[in-house]
C-alpha cells in the first residue's frame, strides 16, 4: 500500500518538476521583495511557511511597501486567493472519501501549479482513484519545498542584492501562469473568462492598491457565468427542438 503510494507521490513530484522551473525564480522574487519591504528575514520565511500563497505573498508585500493599510492588503489578498474555491469545488468529488487528516494538509497545500498537474490526472478514468491522493501530495511536496527554499534563498539574496527585484526575473510568473490556464481553456466561456481578465488587467493596471486584480478578477468570473449561463440555454434549447417531432 505504502509502497504503491510512494511511487504515486514520486511521480506527482516528477510531473509537477516543469512548473517548478517558473516557481523558482517567482519564490526568489519574493524573498528579495520581502526583505526590501522591511520584513525580516525570519518573517519573509514564515509567510511562506504559513500563508504558502505566491501571488498574494508578493501582492502583500508590494502594499506593504507602498504603505497600504492592512484592511486593504487583506481585501486584495482575499480576492486574489477565491480561485482556490473553484479549485476545491473541482477537485472536492475525487477527495471527498478521503479522512480529515489528508483533506486539511492537501487544501493547504493546494496551488495553481498542483492543481494544473493534479486535475489532469484525476481526469484520466483508466487510472485508480484510490491511491491519486498519493500523487496529489507529491506534487504538492515539490512545490511547498521548492517555495521554502526560494523564498529563503531571495531573502538571503536581497540582503546581500538590494537592486535583485529589478533584474526583470517576474517573467518567470507570467510564463508560467500562462503554462497553466492556456491548456485548461476547454470551452468557450473559460476562453471568454480568461480573455476578459486579461483585458481589464490591462485597462486597470495604473489603479492604485492593485486594485487592477480585483477587478480583472470578479470581471473574469463574471463574464465566465455569463457565458456559461448562455451556453447552457442554448444547449437546453437544442435539445428540446431535436426533441420535438
Amino acid at each position: 500500500m505504502y509502497a504503491s503510494g510512494l511511487r504515486e507521490a514520486l511521480l506527482g513530484a516528477r510531473d509537477t518538476i516543469p512548473l517548478l522551473v517558473g516557481v523558482t525564480p517567482f519564490g526568489i522574487i519574493y524573498g528579495t521583495l520581502a526583505v526590501n519591504a522591511g520584513l525580516s528575514l525570519e518573517a519573509t520565511v514564515l509567510m511562506s511557511l504559513l500563508v504558502f500563497a505566491g501571488a498574494s505573498q508578493l501582492i502583500a508585500v508590494g502594499l506593504l511597501a507602498a504603505g497600504s493599510g492592512i484592511w486593504v492588503i487583506l481585501l486584495t489578498t482575499l480576492v486574489v486567493n477565491l480561485r482556490h474555491m473553484l479549485y476545491s469545488a473541482s477537485l472536492l468529488p475525487y477527495v471527498r472519501h478521503l479522512p480529515r487528516r489528508w483533506r486539511l494538509p492537501l487544501g493547504f497545500w493546494l496551488t495553481d501549479e498542483s492543481f494544473a498537474v493534479v486535475y489532469r490526472r484525476y481526469l484520466d478514468d483508466q487510472l485508480p482513484l484510490a491511491s491519486k491522493h498519493w500523487y496529489f501530495l507529491g506534487s504538492c511536496m515539490a512545490m511547498y519545498s521548492t517555495w521554502m527554499i526560494t523564498s529563503l534563498l531571495g531573502a538571503l539574496l536581497g540582503h546581500a542584492v538590494p537592486q535583485m527585484a529589478n533584474w526583470g526575473l517576474d517573467f518567470a510568473m507570467v510564463v508560467t501562469f500562462l503554462g497553466i490556464v492556456v491548456p485548461a481553456l476547454r470551452n468557450w466561456p473559460m476562453i471568454l473568462a480568461a480573455l476578459s481578465s486579461a483585458l481589464i488587467a490591462v485597462l486597470a493596471y495604473d489603479l492604485p492598491w492593485q486594485l487592477g486584480l480585483i477587478l480583472a478578477a470578479l470581471g473574469g468570473i463574471g463574464v465566465g457565468l455569463l457565458a456559461e449561463q448562455r451556453l447552457q440555454r442554448h444547449n437546453t434549447a437544442v435539445e428540446v427542438h431535436d426533441d420535438q417531432p
